[in-house]
């Protein structure tokens, strides 16, 4: 049974949830885990520098349509793209952390029957990532923390804002279920 896009059988306890995904799910977290990790990869000279643009982050907005797959996809992408990366440990968690964030609240906010509700979600998944990610990269990097934030709140806005959103309305229109 789906309640608000969460996916659970009622148990003897009714208190309790008993997550379960199906195939179509554990497909997609696979695939998007696949494409972003393999995206960030391919793309390492732009990827992992204190000024970065990464192209793969265009795929967070589309947890605000795809939802848990979308966020545990994201999330597992990151991490694996990041054990890449060079960065360390900080650079593993922090960012794996970051887009977890950013897909969970997008995820929320878009799915509330308000208007601007996809842009609302957009916007803030630029805030938590280039806050995040900008925060612990003028440590990693020894910047000016406001510079790092800046660089990475303006890399977010055109690879989340621009592309992201771009392609969430994209794929909304042609996704079916």
């Amino acid at each position: 049974m789906r309640v608000n896009g969460d996916i659970y059988n009622r148990s003897a306890n009714p208190g309790k949830r008993d997550v379960k995904m199906n195939n179509k799910e554990i497909s997609l977290i696979a695939i998007i885990s696949a494409l972003y990790s393999a995206l960030v990869i391919g793309l390492a000279p732009i990827s992992f520098l204190p000024i970065q643009i990464r192209i793969a982050d265009a795929m967070l907005p589309l947890s605000i349509i795809f939802g848990m797959p979308a966020i545990i996809g994201l999330t597992l992408g990151t991490i694996v793209a990041n054990v890449f990366g060079g960065l360390g440990f900080v650079d593993i968690i922090g960012g794996g952390f970051a887009n977890l964030v950013a897909a969970y609240v997008a995820w929320k906010v878009g799915s509330l029957k308000i208007k601007y509700a996809w842009s609302a979600a957009v916007v803030l998944q630029i805030i938590i990532v280039g806050t995040v990610v900008g925060i612990y990269l003028a440590v990693l990097f020894e910047i000016p923390i406001l510079i790092s934030i800046s660089n990475i709140l303006i890399s977010s806005a055109v690879s989340v804002g621009i592309i992201g959103y771009s392609v969430l309305k994209i794929v909304s229109r042609n996704k079916t279920d």
